[in-house]
Formats: C-alpha cells, structure tokens, sequence
C-alpha cells in the first residue's frame, strides 16, 4: 500500500486503519516538502507493528531523506544503480523498479532480491510469467504495483508475482474495499 500526502502527519488515521485491518507493510511517499523527514519520524514511532517504508525513491536527496526520517527500507519506481549502491552502503534496502526484461536481468545481476513491476497495469496480468522462460530462474521475488485495484490482487498472485502493492486511492473508499480484498487471500503462514 502507498499513501502519498504533501504532509505525511495527515496520514496517521488511514494507517491506523490499515493497521487495524491487518495490513503489514505501507509506504509512504516521499516528497520535498518541508516537514516530511519529522513527520515521517512520528508515524514510525506511533505504529510500530507497521513495516514503514519510503516510497517514490528516485534521487540520491530522496534517499537520505528516507534514511533520516528512519525508514526500514524504500521502493522506487526506477532501476538507478548508484542509488543502489548508496542504499547498499547504508544497509538500507532498496526495491527498485524495473519494466523490461533488460531491467528485470540488470536488477538481478546487481544482487536485488526484490524488484516492483511497475507500472504493472501497463504491462498486463501475464508479463511476469512470459519473462521466466526467456531469462530463465530465478528471476526476484516481484512486486506488482502502479494502476492495479483492489480486484487484480488475486488475479495478480496467481499469475506467479510474489506481492500486490495497491494505491492510496484504495484507502479514500474507507476501509471495506480493502476488508474485502484481504479476506479473499490465503491466511498469511
């Protein structure tokens, strides 16, 4: 899940209810925004059964910002090997995007255990499936994300992607979309 607020502290009543949903990891999007390294701060404080991340990582400034607002790791929607590395030297864990089977093989020959397709819409429910073949295994543990709804999760894991990262959008409807769609997964091991 991605949440994304010009002042992140506005964010707190929708993972208190994602949390109360059950939902175990969100990410929040970074921006330069003034008070979005002290917000974030407060937010990892107040939910700590929440895995926080950063999303949106796509400069070497965003980086350090998540690394000093405390972030246990970030995701971002491109594949930027020198961001790679910086996080790297930080032990700071970096999922980076990747779209084509160029990037999906980049990602993996610099050691990346998780990538995020994205935009997974764009790039449709089978993609993932046709790239073990030609690249052959093992190919990351892949996070689909970018356009999908509440109703592609299923669909989504059952194509062989590993994860679904759904948009704040979902969280806007109030909380029995997502209710929905969670009680539809198998039970977590």
């Amino acid at each position: 899940m991605v949440l994304r607020a010009e002042q992140p502290a506005l964010l707190a009543p929708q993972l208190g209810q994602l949390a109360d949903l059950g939902v175990r990891h969100v990410e929040i999007a970074w921006g330069p925004w003034p008070g979005w390294i002290s917000d974030c701060r407060r937010l990892i404080e107040a939910f700590p059964d929440l895995q926080l991340g950063a999303a949106s990582i796509c400069t070497p400034a965003a980086l350090v910002a998540a690394l000093e607002a405390g972030f246990s790791y970030g995701v971002s929607p491109v594949l930027d090997g020198g961001l790679l590395e910086t996080a790297a030297m930080a032990r700071f864990a970096l999922v980076p995007g990747v779209m084509t089977p160029t990037e999906v093989n980049r990602a993996r020959s610099l050691g990346c255990p998780i990538v995020k397709l994205f935009p997974a819409a764009t790039v449709g429910i089978g993609y993932w499936r046709r790239l073990r073949d030609p690249l052959g295994p093992p190919l990351p543990f892949c996070i689909a994300a970018g356009g999908l709804l509440p109703g592609d999760v299923r669909p989504w894991l059952e194509s062989g992607v590993d994860a679904v990262a759904l948009g704040s959008s979902l969280v806007a409807q109030g909380p029995e979309p997502l209710r929905q769609v969670l009680a539809k997964l198998p039970p977590r091991p």
